[in-house]
């Protein structure tokens, strides 16, 4: 069985900072508690013996950083590999916008189908249908092996890992990943993929 332990960054917000929605076209840093929160899960993932055997990160700084962490704990680390695959969403219009102006503009009802079932308000681009084909190939390479992955990305895009693996919404978090938490997906001989945990968080 494989094991993919999906990861989403750090924070990139400071406490007192208006959250804004921040995409493929925003490439933020970490901010001192998106350190910490990446330093938590390396140890989460140390303490509890999980030794990753592959490692792959979406194109973004405050992955790659998150991900940086999280290797720098491990015994023998891989080598840390850039995935399209994980390249996060691009809000068009609503691109690095304040949370209450984008609700403005699409409504509250297209934000909670996003959350809910992975369906873009409009404006933004987002090939869902390519980002599912693409984690069911990588589950497909996966299958009948004991590869351990870790997976740095967004929100936006971990989602479409559990739409691949045609798995509901999962508690009261629905598709989303907080920063600093992580989801584990199982994978079977035959690619069939079980979600472990989802949202969860050191």
């Amino acid at each position: 069985m494989a094991t993919v332990y999906i990861v989403r960054h750090g924070n990139t917000f400071a406490p007192a900072e208006p959250p804004r929605r921040v995409g493929s076209g925003t490439d933020l840093p970490l901010v001192a508690s998106g350190v910490a929160q990446a330093q938590a899960l390396a140890v989460h993932f140390e303490v509890r013996g999980v030794r990753f055997t592959q490692a792959l990160t979406s194109p973004l700084q405050r992955a790659r950083a998150t991900a940086a962490a999280i290797l720098a704990r491990q015994p023998q680390p891989p080598a840390l590999s850039v995935s399209t695959l994980l390249t996060e969403i691009d809000h068009g219009p609503d691109e690095n916008q304040p949370e209450d102006a984008v609700r403005a503009r699409v409504g509250q009802e297209a934000l909670t189908l996003w959350d809910e079932h992975a369906i873009p308000p409009p404006g933004w681009q987002v090939e869902a249908e390519a980002r599912i084909v693409g984690w069911r190939d990588l589950f497909g390479q996966l299958a009948g092996t004991g590869e351990v992955v870790l997976a740095a990305t967004s929100n936006g895009a971990a989602r479409f890992a559990l739409m691949a693996a045609n798995a509901s919404p999962l508690g009261p978090s629905g598709l989303k990943l907080a920063t600093g938490a992580y989801g584990v997906l199982e994978v079977g001989t035959s690619a069939e993929v079980r979600v472990a945990a989802w949202n969860a968080r050191p």
